[in-house]
């Protein structure tokens, strides 16, 4: 089946199982990944020509750059977030909030997973602890806010909920280029240096923050030009693009810095032409809203192809039990580090009662930002060829955010109405 093919099969499915997520009253993310797990190649694709499991890793990737440059549009979207007005009436609460309950997130879960590692040393990478935990920073901006504006919620917790899930993927993309690093050296067992460690990955962070930030300024001055939304979205598109394809190309061509394999963040870099471009530029939002009216199908076919790249196989096969066990423990010291972080740091900044005592349930979601983090992996993993960390982790994270999805927006639902903050009255 050729690109253009797979293509439209992969919105016709994922069209269709919005409308039946919209009968069950489900977010529609859930049926985008159980849609591209049915009719992906592991399913009812290993029936459709040039769909099998034995080329499933060719087909996929033919159009893996559909996924590479729908992570660069979610990552611009984070970023239009950091107004420096909204940055100012936040204060500091917001964001202590937001490094705790992230890092809580984290530290839990590596912890967790590091005992589990103990009893299960020779099935458990120690490189796969340290991915997990990383990924387990982030929260589904999405499925909250979708919950907040579906049942009109208003409160002290949805006035803190908002900016700490905008700001929350931002410490998921850092935590992840640091533990990332560490893992890939681990992952091959290589000894680790302080160079491969912190320095590079440091460096890393540096290099992908500088390239967001000329490529938005270069945006922001672009638009003296070009006054049109269509030409300034144009522009928007085309950073992202050249972002998403120096990432992949420093992948291809392992780029080199002081003798170790070097590459840079796509995610941070957009990140970072989303916060200049909003700004540098008061009208900014017409050009957002222009780029939100377009990516919804980059979006769904990124949930798509996300769900038809988990190979249900495995859990059929001697790894299925292993599969289960670190996808529950995840899961697990998942949200009991963020409610812990959250109810902490809420407690420390003296936040309302009801904000330290719900905040911390309404984190739970997981979807866009994790997955574009385990895609990634998955494929570094693969391409560095340790196939069994590049299976494991994308099986864990989609299994897990199946399940987040099924139940956090309805856990979402019910802390705010016991917060007071969803009435009757103001459902929709």
């Amino acid at each position: 089946m050729n690109q253009i093919l797979c293509i439209a099969l992969a919105l016709l499915v994922g069209l269709l199982s919005s409308r039946l997520m919209k009968l069950l009253k489900l977010p529609n993310v859930t049926g985008y990944l159980i849609a591209g797990i049915i009719f992906g190649p592991f399913v009812l694709g290993k029936f459709i020509g040039g769909w099998s499991a034995e080329d499933s890793a060719t087909s996929l990737s033919a159009i893996k750059w559909i996924s590479e440059i729908a992570l660069g549009f979610i990552a611009f979207t984070i970023g239009c977030s950091f107004k420096k007005d909204a940055l100012s009436r936040v204060g500091k609460r917001v964001i202590i909030i937001t490094i705790c309950e992230a890092l809580g997130g984290a530290i839990f879960t590596i912890a967790g997973l590091f005992i589990a590692y103990i009893f299960l040393k020779d099935q458990l990478p120690i490189s796969l602890v340290l991915t997990l935990g990383a990924i387990a920073c982030a929260t589904a901006p999405a499925a909250t806010l979708m919950v907040i504006k579906q049942y009109k919620a208003r409160g002290p917790v949805v006035d803190t909920l908002v900016p700490v899930v905008a700001f929350d993927d931002a410490v998921a993309l850092i935590a992840f280029a640091v533990l990332f690093s560490l893992s890939k050296s681990l992952a091959g067992g290589t000894s680790v240096s302080v160079m491969e460690v912190l320095i590079v990955p440091l460096i890393e962070i540096l290099v992908s923050l500088g390239l967001g930030t000329v490529l938005g300024i270069l945006v922001a001055l672009g638009c003296k030009l070009f006054h049109s939304r269509a030409n300034r979205s144009i522009m928007v598109i085309c950073a992202v693009f050249v972002v998403v394809g120096l990432s992949m190309l420093a992948v291809s061509k392992q780029w080199k810095m002081f003798g170790v394999d070097f590459t840079f963040s796509s995610l941070l870099s957009c990140m970072m032409i989303g916060a200049m471009f909003i700004n540098m530029r008061s009208d900014a939002g017409r050009v957002i809203e222009r780029i939100d009216a377009i990516t919804p199908p980059l979006y769904m076919l990124f949930f798509v192809i996300s769900g038809a790249s988990l190979d249900i196989t495995i859990f059929a096969s001697k790894d299925a039990l292993l599969v289960v066990i670190i996808a529950l423990v995840y899961i697990i010291m998942r949200c009991v580090g963020k409610w812990t972080g959250s109810f902490a740091a809420s407690k420390a900044t003296h936040a309302e009662p009801t904000v330290q005592k719900y905040l911390g349930f309404t984190l739970f979601p997981q979807a866009g930002v994790a997955i574009g983090l385990a895609t990634t992996a998955n494929q570094t993993f693969a391409n560095l060829g340790y196939q069994k960390e590049a299976s494991l982790v994308l099986a864990v994270i989609l299994t897990a955010t199946i399940v987040y999805e099924l139940v956090g927006p309805v856990i979402t639902k019910i802390s705010l109405t016991k917060a007071g903050e969803i009435t009757k009255e103001k459902v929709a």
